[in-house]
């Protein structure tokens, strides 16, 4: 029995392994489809329409426009989930002793050994495969190989792991992609519509697959993308990571749900000028720690329930 567990752990590393390896395959499935859709939206069907005049250029004047601007933040927010470091702990970080106590200073090597020790203690924890403790709401990755502060999940699309200094850029990503896809298959719709009637379709073959497969490219990832807004709205609103979400079934009160306006200032900051933009102004980086990923407010009850 010990032998069968030892190998299906060594099988789930070896998964793990495999997703690392996945990094350079998925950018390029992203920017294939985002070619895929630029070549028929821009160059076969809204570009030549241009000229057309008439209600044809105005109309494809607008989806152009739209389609650029919503094409640059997507691409904006995309790259900086994929570049962005979603937060690691410090290197040689420690717990702030027991507030009990009075003490502020940081727990020293003994101290910390007896917290381990501790079955009881569930103020500090402390990670087996790293070596060292975890601040609040910190999980280890088995793929990153490394703990990542207030890991949300690791998403291959984007070849890392969405935390705390990401998850904003994550959730702008989700967002700018809904609202692309779904200008793209509202706008294509009339045009895949022409493949079910009885009268000739203009273009090559060429054009009308890449037509017909931007259609059905775009809607599937439109309609897939909202589930997966709708799950990270109803996240933020809770002030929840994808992983909290099971914490949270098997306790009464959240101690981290501080009320919508405050859960959404603690991912997108309090300057309104920086909501739709993956960036912070410097002024929300100095006054709201928990945009670093290591403090994190809790409910006045839930601190009073706790001392």
């Amino acid at each position: 029995m010990y032998r069968s567990g030892a190998g299906m752990a060594w099988n789930v590393f070896r998964f793990c392994t495999a997703l690392r390896g996945l990094g350079s395959i998925m950018i390029l499935m992203v920017l294939g489809v985002v070619g895929v859709t630029y070549y028929a939206v821009v160059l076969t069907n809204f570009g030549p329409a241009l000229f057309l005049g008439g209600l044809d250029t105005l109309i494809s004047f607008v989806v152009l426009i739209l389609f650029h601007c919503l094409l640059v933040m997507l691409l904006w927010c995309y790259f900086a989930v994929v570049f962005m470091d979603p937060g690691t702990v410090p290197p040689n970080w420690k717990p702030a002793a027991d507030e009990e106590r009075g003490e502020v200073d940081p727990l020293n090597g003994v101290e910390l050994s007896n917290l381990q020790s501790d079955p009881a203690n569930q103020r500090f924890r402390y990670c087996r495969k790293c070596s060292q403790p975890k601040p609040p709401r910190c999980h280890h990755c088995s793929v990153c190989g490394r703990c990542v502060l207030k890991m949300d999940h690791h998403c291959v699309w984007v070849v890392n792991c969405v935390g705390a200094l990401n998850y904003k850029y994550f959730l702008l990503f989700l967002v700018y992609t809904f609202l692309e896809t779904t200008l793209v298959t509202i706008s294509l719709l009339p045009h895949f519509k022409t493949y079910f009637s009885d009268g000739e379709i203009p273009g090559t073959p060429g054009t009308l697959a890449t037509t017909f497969l931007t259609f059905v490219l775009n809607l599937a990832f439109s309609l897939s993308v909202l589930g997966f807004l709708v799950l990270h709205v109803s996240l933020v609103a809770s002030n929840t990571t994808t992983i909290e979400a099971y914490e949270k079934k098997t306790t009464s009160k959240w101690r981290y749900d501080l009320g919508r306006r405050k859960n959404f200032e603690q991912v997108f900051g309090m300057d309104k000028r920086y909501w739709f933009i993956p960036a912070y102004s410097e002024e929300d980086i100095r006054r709201m720690p928990v945009l670093q990923g290591l403090e994190y407010p809790s409910t006045p009850d839930f601190n009073a329930q706790e001392f």
